[in-house]
């Protein structure tokens, strides 16, 4: 596989985003960044009342991603391949979907402070799938506090990655959709999605496989 310097792989919720940017580490011999998503002690209350925990939740995740991402600029970056399971742009999205309008204005200003430190991706692969794609594989995971997800949110969630990634161009994007394929479960999968990141060159590039 060629050798890139930073891959960020983003999606929403369910989709195997995790699991992908694992796989691509292993492939790259690189190291691997982890959301620290798990460990956010208001996400469980989050789901389970969202306006009341939208705002620490997010800014926990804000707080959290940018000191990741500050002990990689601290680090040459680009002298090892470093693959992410997530762009720390990408957390715009959430905010805009879940705060009110003065919590998103008191966060759109930290927001802009820490961005300007960040390193840019040579890569970002966007992996997508459909709603009810994403809900069966939620549902195969089986984690506690994703079982308060509804199916409404999920469609919000998607459809602002959409959006989001429509106007994305701070790097090199693939968009690759999954629905028809299961990378986690089937091996041939995953090896055709990796050729197509290896194959990823400027600009936004699509990649929509098909079952025979």
């Amino acid at each position: 596989m060629r050798r890139r310097g930073y891959i960020a792989v983003e999606g929403p919720i369910g989709v195997g985003k995790t699991s992908l940017a694992q796989a691509l580490a292993r492939e790259l011999g690189a190291r691997l960044i982890l959301e620290d998503a798990d460990n956010n002690p208001f996400l469980a209350r989050f789901y389970a009342d969202p306006d009341k925990y939208a705002f620490p939740a997010q800014l926990y995740f804000l707080l959290t991603r940018h000191h990741q991402q500050r002990e990689l600029n601290q680090q040459d970056l680009f002298a090892q391949a470093t693959v992410a399971d997530y762009l720390f742009a990408k957390d715009k999205i959430f905010a805009a979907m879940n705060l009110a309008p003065d919590e998103l204005k008191l966060y759109d200003n930290v927001y802009k402070l820490l961005d300007a430190q960040m390193a840019k991706p040579d890569l970002v692969v966007y992996v997508r799938a459909t709603v009810e794609v994403l809900a069966e594989r939620l549902r195969k995971r089986n984690r506690d506090f994703e079982r308060h997800i509804s199916f409404d949110y999920l469609e919000r969630v998607s459809s602002a990655y959409r959006d989001f990634f429509f106007y994305y161009d701070e790097a090199p994007l693939l968009v690759a959709d999954t629905s028809d394929i299961d990378f986690v479960a089937n091996p041939e999968d995953l090896q055709e999605l990796i050729r197509e990141i290896d194959r990823a060159g400027a600009g936004t590039q699509y990649f929509v496989p098909r079952r025979s």
